[in-house]
């Protein structure tokens, strides 16, 4: 990209870096106000059919990844210009989503730093082996690594021991701000489940708030993935890395159904978010927009994005994802390191 163009995409963007009151609290209303009333809905019909209840936990699991959304953007300071209603409302956002507001912050923050990164790999990303890193890896250390890509396991064991298990924790070196809003999380999970458990009953809200969160986090990890995850994707070594092509070549524009766009606050179009992160979630598609350049990043449709289940491993000769058995066929890896 030349330095004109630079200079053009970030002019187009700039008047999208800021937030708007009234639409972010009119988001939270949209959002808030229909989760709730699709659970209260889903504890009626429990006396109706449980099938009933499994209907109504799907779209309330889309507004709880709309939920999600809020809580991401106020991590970069985007949905309120004040840092401190970023910070209450993302920590509440937080709660009901099970994910500690300032402990994701900073690994979200990693991540966006170091995104197509390969030297810098490994905090708040999808777990990627080059082709040359597995053929060296032990046999171990292979089957650990096929067991982590496998659908299966990455889309429902994983959301579970993330957002269930792995966010309870404190990551090691976390100040005492960030700690202490990881327990505040914490207790604001364990005290809501223990208050609707005692009002209504441990079974019936497990019957209602289980699949609701199996969902919902199963669909987050879907979106985080598939929109780093596709064939040509851009993965590059620190001296070559680029900023602004890992945001418009590693980022998917996820063209999904306007209702589909709406419901998990238009992440689809993450190359704009990659690019600036000051951009609100509702400012995004105005965003893409505004510049042709921005609109000719790549696009995946909802179809073509179930390929990417078949990717495994970054070739660095070839410059896209491959499968497990392309491992042997490429010219300087040897079968024979290959089980």
């Amino acid at each position: 990209m030349s330095h004109e163009e630079q200079v053009e995409w970030r002019k187009d963007i700039a008047p999208y870096e800021k937030s708007h009151l009234k639409s972010s609290i009119w988001q939270m209303i949209n959002t808030l106000v229909p989760f709730f009333m699709l659970w209260y809905l889903a504890f009626l019909s429990l006396s109706v059919s449980y099938l009933l209840t499994l209907a109504l936990t799907v779209p309330a699991a889309g507004f709880l990844v709309r939920t999600f959304i809020i809580c991401h953007d106020c991590c970069h300071q985007s949905f309120f210009k004040n840092r401190r209603a970023n910070a209450i409302v993302g920590t509440i956002t937080g709660i009901l989503t099970c994910v500690p507001y300032y402990q994701w912050r900073h690994s979200h923050s990693v991540h966006h730093a170091t995104s197509g990164n390969l030297n810098k790999r490994g905090t708040g990303d999808i777990w990627t082996l080059t082709v040359t890193e597995y053929v060296a890896s032990t046999p171990l250390q292979r089957l650990v690594y096929r067991l982590y890509r496998n659908p299966f396991i990455l889309f429902t064991i994983g959301p579970i021991y993330i957002f269930l298990i792995n966010y309870r924790f404190n990551r090691k070196g976390a100040r005492t701000k960030e700690r202490m809003n990881t327990y505040i999380t914490n207790v604001g999970i364990w005290g809501l489940a223990a208050l609707l458990s005692w009002t209504l009953g441990w079974q019936t809200f497990l019957l209602i708030q289980a699949p609701i969160f199996f969902f919902s986090a199963a669909a987050g990890i879907w979106l985080f993935y598939v929109q780093h995850q596709f064939e040509d994707t851009y993965y590059e070594q620190e001296e070559d890395w680029d900023y602004v092509k890992a945001a418009l070549e590693g980022s998917s524009f996820y063209r999904l159904p306007k209702l589909l766009h709406w419901i998990t606050g238009n992440i689809g179009f993450h190359h704009i978010h990659h690019l600036s992160p000051r951009v609100p979630n509702y400012y995004l598609q105005a965003a893409h927009q505004s510049n042709a350049l921005l609109q000719a990043a790549k696009s995946i449709t909802l179809l073509a994005s179930l390929r990417s289940l078949r990717f495994r491993l970054w070739s660095e000769q070839k410059k896209r994802f491959i499968g497990f058995r392309e491992v042997g066929r490429l010219p300087a890896v040897s079968k024979e390191n290959v089980k």
